[in-house]
C-alpha cells in the first residue's frame, strides 16, 4: 500500500486526502507551518502523525509520495525538497508562480526519477472525461479555437491575504483560475504555442462589494496588487487560436466556468453556471456536442454523466494514486505544465507591455 504525506493542512486537504484513499493509498502524515494546523487536521482526516516541519516528516515517515497543498509561492521550493527525498509529488495547482521555477521542478522529477503530476482537477471532471473521449474517437475532428472562461461577478478571494499578493500568489484570477485555460488546452491536444496578446483590469480590487463568499479573513495592512480581470487571445504554430477570460470580479451575470471549442467536424461545450458565485449546490452542469449530418440538419447532442460536486478534485487524486500503481495512465504531464505556465507569463507581459508577447 503506497504511503502518502500531507504538506499543508488547507481546505484542498478535504479532496486530496479522499481521493488518495479512494485509489488505495494511505495517508499516513500531515505537516504544516503551524503545528496546531497539522494537529487539528490529523485529528479531522485520522491521519495518524503530524508534524510542524516539513523536513522531520519527510526524514521520519517511509513515505511514498507527498502531496502540496500551499500558498503558491511555496509550491517550487516544497516539491524540490520532496524530490530531493526520493518522493513521487502530486501538487497544487498553479504548478508554480511561473515558467521557470515550472521547469526546475520538472527537470528536478526528471533527474530524481519521480513522478510530479498538478492538480488541474477540472480535466477529470465526468462532463471533461465524456468530452475527451469524443475527442480522441475523431469526432470533432481538427480542433481550430477555443474559447476558456472562468468568470466571477463577487469572487475576489479577501483583501490583503496571499492570494492578492502577487509576490506570495503570482498573480490574481489568470494563475488562481487557470482551469479552464488549461482544459482548453487539454482538448486541443496542447499544440505548441507561438503568441499571446492579453489586457488585465485591477477596477474592482479595492471594493468589498466584490469580496468572495468564501470568509476568508481581509488584512487590513496587507497587499493588493493583482489582477481582478484578464482579457487575452493566444495563437499556435499549427494555427489553432485560444480565447481567455478569467475575472475574480467583473459585471457578469453570474459565475461562469466553460471551455467552447469548434472542430472541423463538430463543435462542443463543457460548462458549469453557478447561480451565486462560489457555491456549488446552485450550479447547473452542460457537456454538448454540435454537429452537422451529411445533408445539413443539425445532429446537436447532450452528453449525460453522473454529477460531481468536487469537479474533479478527488478523481484526480486518485488518478495520481492509480498512475503510481502502474493502473492507470496520467491526466496531466510536466511537459504540459510548463507549456501552461508559458502561456500565463505571456498572458501577464503582454498585459504588462500593452504588445503581443512572444512564447518561447
Amino acid at each position: 500500500m503506497l504511503k502518502i504525506g500531507i504538506i499543508g493542512a488547507g481546505g484542498m486537504a478535504a479532496y486530496h486526502i479522499p481521493g488518495f484513499r479512494a485509489g488505495g493509498a494511505k495517508v499516513v502524515a500531515v505537516a504544516d507551518a503551524s503545528r496546531a494546523a497539522a494537529d487539528r487536521a490529523a485529528a479531522q482526516y485520522g491521519i495518524p502523525h503530524a508534524y510542524g516541519d516539513v523536513a522531520e516528516m519527510l526524514r521520519s515517515e517511509p513515505l511514498d509520495a507527498v502531496s502540496v497543498i500551499t500558498p503558491n509561492k511555496f509550491h517550487c521550493p516544497l516539491v524540490l525538497q520532496a524530490l530531493a527525498a526520493g518522493k513521487h509529488v502530486f501538487c497544487e495547482k498553479p504548478p508554480a508562480l511561473n515558467a521557470k521555477e515550472t521547469q526546475r521542478m520538472v527537470a528536478a522529477a526528471k533527474r530524481a526519477g519521480r513522478t510530479l503530476m498538478f492538480n488541474f482537477n477540472n480535466r477529470a471532471r465526468p462532463e471533461s472525461q465524456a468530452m475527451m473521449k469524443a475527442i480522441t474517437s475523431g469526432k470533432a475532428g481538427t480542433i481550430n479555437s477555443a474559447q476558456a472562461l472562468w468568470i466571477r461577478r463577487t469572487g475576489i478571494p479577501g483583501f490583503g491575504g496571499w492570494f492578492t499578493t502577487k509576490a506570495l500568489s503570482g498573480g490574481g484570477p489568470v494563475i488562481d483560475l487557470l482551469h479552464m485555460i488549461d482544459l482548453a488546452l487539454y482538448f486541443m491536444g496542447y499544440p505548441e504555442p507561438s503568441y499571446a496578446l492579453a489586457g488585465t483590469f485591477d477596477t474592482f480590487m479595492g471594493d468589498k462589494r466584490f469580496k468572495g463568499p468564501w470568509g476568508i479573513p481581509d488584512r487590513a495592512n496587507g497587499v493588493c496588487d493583482v489582477e481582478a480581470a484578464a482579457h487575452g487571445f493566444v495563437t499556435f504554430k499549427n494555427g489553432a487560436v485560444l480565447f481567455l477570460r478569467n475575472a475574480w470580479a467583473e459585471m457578469n451575470k453570474r459565475e461562469e466556468v466553460s471551455v467552447t471549442f469548434q472542430g472541423t467536424k463538430a463543435g462542443g461545450l463543457v460548462r458549469r453556471l453557478f447561480g451565486t458565485d462560489g457555491l456549488d449546490e446552485t450550479a447547473e452542469d452542460v457537456c454538448e456536442l454540435y454537429c452537422q449530418t451529411a445533408k445539413g440538419a443539425r445532429a446537436d447532442k447532450t452528453v449525460r454523466v453522473k454529477p460531481d460536486e468536487t469537479m474533479g478534485r478527488v478523481r484526480s487524486a486518485t488518478n495520481f494514486v492509480r498512475v503510481l500503481q502502474g493502473r492507470e495512465a496520467p491526466l496531466n504531464t510536466p511537459d504540459q505544465a510548463v507549456k501552461l505556465m508559458k502561456i500565463i507569463d505571456a498572458v501577464y507581459a503582454s498585459a504588462k507591455t500593452k504588445a503581443p508577447v512572444k512564447i518561447r
